[in-house]
């Protein structure tokens, strides 16, 4: 468990928790920490689903300018790999994941949000890519996972601006998948990761290889990525009780191993 980032476990879900006072600066520290709470959450088999949450007041108001204001060229080609490298890890978790977005989720709090595969706001959230303010463009993910998010266009239009969006408007674009009231984000979250426990991991892990691999690549490299995950699963046990037993009981009761 890292000093601002915890995972805690209850029931089948894993929640990453921020907490960095104030406003869950993403210092190089947090990064790491993140780092290794998602690669734990992936790693471990009584974790079905994971929900990334920032508190009740902030998701993550960004990368600490603080400690890359004076960095050289030399130093930030170093630091720049850690800033990929826990967006990744977040990302590579191969298990269904939720961003519980209060408050501000700005600069490096969006592409937090970004590399999961929802985002559900708060109905007075603040999102944003405003890294253009400060003469220099998103540097953990953003320029890429938000352009296949919510198209190229919007996506220009909120890196060149560096402008903030209201809940509604990320809901209208597609940056967001639900907005509740507050005090429910993250209970809501934990309501749709819930969904997931006892279910069949190893096809959830395929659905999600399936989905993000093919993005990258063309439509016929997407089909053979998804016939090879298809295929893969007819070695599981998952995939003979799934099957046997809605040959014999019908659909929706199946009893999934994850093996």
């Amino acid at each position: 468990m890292g000093e601002f980032v915890r995972l805690e476990v209850a029931d089948g879900v894993g929640t990453i928790r921020l907490d960095r006072p104030k406003l869950n600066a993403l210092d190089a520290q947090v990064q790491t920490e993140l780092a290794e709470a998602a690669r734990e959450a992936d790693a471990r088999p009584d974790v079905a689903a994971v929900v990334v949450y920032g508190g009740e007041r902030v998701f993550a108001a960004g990368a600490d300018v603080k400690e890359m204001a004076d960095m050289s060229f030399q130093e930030m080609s170093t630091h720049a790999r850690l800033l990929q490298d826990f967006t990744r890890a977040l990302a590579a978790i191969g298990k269904p994941t939720v961003s519980a977005i209060t408050g501000f989720a700005l600069g490096g709090g969006l592409e937090v949000a970004l590399s999961t595969d929802v985002r559900f706001a708060a109905e007075d959230a603040k999102l944003g890519q405003p890294e253009i303010l400060l003469g220099i463009i998103p540097g953990a993910g953003g320029t890429q996972r938000l352009a296949r998010l919510v198209g190229p266009a919007a996506a220009k239009d909120l890196i060149y601006t560096g402008r903030f969006v209201a809940a509604d408007e990320a809901l209208r674009l597609g940056l967001v998948d639900q907005v509740h009231p507050a005090a429910e984000v993250y209970d809501r979250a934990i309501e749709w990761a819930s969904q997931f426990v006892g279910g069949p991991a190893l096809a959830l892990r395929a659905a999600k290889s399936a989905v993000d691999r093919g993005l990258e690549v063309d439509l016929q490299t997407g089909l053979e990525i998804e016939r090879i995950e298809f295929t893969g699963l007819f070695a599981t046990e998952d995939q003979t009780n799934g099957m046997r037993s809605f040959v014999e009981n019908g659909p929706g009761k199946a009893t999934f191993e994850g093996r």
